[in-house]
């Protein structure tokens, strides 16, 4: 029998009127809103249905916003059960709370303290990130590398074949993206963002974050739950806080970990929460494989 697993969206999947409709339809999602205000002391809800935009887009609201509505859907989705799970990023949260590990109280004040606690990071050291299409993955980290003489830069997210995410200082990033053109990449383009995601220039976020996981109750996940940092299941308690401690500066590998997934079986893939671009990004991993998305309430309905 084919495996299923649970994959969880990050940061840029938000939307205004995420969740209006779980919150209208579902008992169980409103009663999980409350909870999540109550508990924040800010009516992220408002934010959420209503808006700006541009409030929404900030990180210590957009991470809350996107995990809130990650989790009510993997609670209230009756007739699929999980044998794995995987996130992006921030989406890692979401996949730790559907497995059990972390409790859903504690997991959003947790979230919220990382969401805080980055933009803080982006404040203080500015920087700026870019995607890079047409290029693998060694010539990009070697690039990165011979720009790192102009400012910090690295890989942040390796998402797909050919699609890659370098993040950094702005000298650093502008140099890293004059290499990759000069090298080929049949796209290069900086990437409106508040921060510098899954750099260095995220240290201070990382030290904030490592207090809230240590007074954070964790325990083993319910089934096996792929991390970012090494695109394996994590094994323990230790592993898992230490994993989501290194994730902040650490890049995602994603299309490792998808692959991993599938070598472990995974034959369907369902992303759960706002937006679809980790279907998209799976598809250009392996196209073989299934692929749905749960995002609004009608999505829901087909699972109850």
């Amino acid at each position: 029998m084919s495996k299923k697993a649970f994959i969880f969206p990050g940061q840029g999947s938000q939307y205004v009127g995420m969740a209006k409709d779980l919150f209208e339809k579902s008992v169980e999602a409103k009663e999980m809103i409350k909870t999540a205000d109550d508990i924040l002391g800010i009516n992220l809800s408002y934010i959420m249905f209503n808006g700006p935009e541009d409030e929404l887009k900030q990180t210590q609201f957009t991470q809350p916003a996107i995990f809130l509505h990650s989790v009510i859907l993997a609670g209230i989705i009756r007739t699929i059960d999980a044998d794995a799970a995987a996130g992006h990023s921030l989406g890692e949260y979401s996949a730790y709370v559907a497995s059990g590990t972390i409790q859903f109280h504690e997991a959003i004040k947790l979230v919220r303290a990382r969401g805080v606690a980055m933009q803080e990071a982006g404040n203080e050291n500015k920087g700026t990130m870019a995607a890079v299409i047409g290029l693998d993955s060694g010539k990009v980290e070697s690039l990165c590398n011979d720009a790192s003489s102009e400012g910090i830069v690295q890989c942040a997210n390796f998402n797909s074949p050919g699609q890659i995410v370098i993040s950094g200082s702005v000298d650093g990033v502008k140099k890293a993206m004059e290499l990759c053109k000069t090298a080929g990449a049949k796209m290069v383009k900086e990437l409106v963002v508040s921060a510098a995601f899954h750099s260095p220039l995220m240290l201070s976020a990382k030290e904030k974050l490592n207090s809230a996981l240590s007074s954070t109750n964790f325990y083993n996940p319910k089934f096996p739950v792929f991390t970012n940092v090494t695109a394996k299941q994590v094994e323990g308690i230790s592993e898992i806080k230490s994993k989501l401690y290194e994730q902040i500066t650490a890049p995602v590998r994603w299309e490792e970990t998808i692959m991993n997934m599938i070598k472990d079986g995974v034959e369907e893939f369902y992303e759960i929460g706002p937006g679809n671009v980790l279907q998209g990004l799976v598809k250009r991993i392996n196209p073989d494989v299934k692929r749905f998305g749960i995002d609004k309430f009608e999505d829901v309905e087909k699972y109850l």
